[in-house]
C-alpha cells in the first residue's frame, strides 16, 4: 500500500509519497501480480482506490478503503464519510468487516461464503444469526464491476507494466480522473 508521508502534497516533486518496498508486487497463484482495491460510487465511478501485493487477500484492506472514502458536498461543510449502503462481494465477509459497518450505521449487503454458513450452523445457537442479504439490491453490484472493466480498459493498467507503484498508482488516477470528467 502506498503511504504519505507528512507535510507532501500529491503530484508535487518534494519527497512525501513514498514506494512501498514490494511495489505493490506478490505471488499469487498467476504469479506475480498487484491487486487493485476500489470503492466506487452508484454509477461505477472510482471514489477510494488501494494497491496491494497480489497475494494479500480482500478483508483486511476493507476498513483502509472505508476509512479513505471523502465525499465533497455541494456546499460549504466537511466532505461525507459515510456511504448510504456498501455492496460487496464474498471476498468483504468477515464478522469484523460487518462489526465495522454495523458501529459506523452503514447498511451494507455482503454474501455470506458457504464455508462461513457452515461455520455458523456448526456453532449452533452460539454461531450467531444468518446475515440479512438483499437479493434484489446485490444485483446492483454490477456496477462495480463496470467500474472496475472502466479502469483496466487501459492496456497498461491491465497488465501493470510499471515497475513501481507510485507509477502504476499515477495512470489508475488518471484513468479514474476520466472516468468522472466524461
Amino acid at each position: 500500500m502506498l503511504r504519505r508521508t507528512q507535510g507532501a502534497r500529491p503530484g508535487s516533486d518534494e519527497p512525501g509519497w513514498a514506494e512501498p518496498d514490494h511495489h505493490a508486487i506478490g505471488r499469487s497463484r498467476g504469479g506475480l501480480t498487484t491487486k487493485l482495491h476500489l470503492l466506487t460510487d452508484g454509477q461505477g465511478r472510482p471514489l477510494v482506490l488501494l494497491l496491494t501485493p497480489g497475494n494479500v487477500n480482500d478483508c483486511p484492506t476493507f476498513p483502509q478503503l472505508i476509512a479513505g472514502l471523502r465525499v465533497a458536498k455541494p456546499g460549504p461543510g466537511r466532505p461525507r464519510t459515510r456511504p448510504n449502503h456498501v455492496l460487496g462481494d464474498k471476498g468483504y465477509s468477515s464478522r469484523a468487516n460487518r462489526e465495522l459497518l454495523r458501529r459506523r450505521g452503514i447498511p451494507h449487503t455482503i454474501p455470506e461464503p458457504r464455508d462461513q454458513q457452515a461455520n455458523r450452523a456448526r456453532r449452533g445457537s452460539r454461531g450467531g444469526r444468518p446475515v440479512g442479504f438483499d437479493k434484489k439490491r446485490y444485483q446492483r453490484r454490477n456496477v462495480v464491476e463496470r467500474g472496475f472493466n472502466q479502469l483496466k480498459a487501459w492496456r497498461g493498467i491491465a497488465s501493470r507494466t510499471d515497475k513501481h507503484a507510485i507509477n502504476y498508482r499515477g495512470g489508475i488516477t488518471f484513468r479514474a480522473t476520466l472516468a468522472w470528467i466524461s
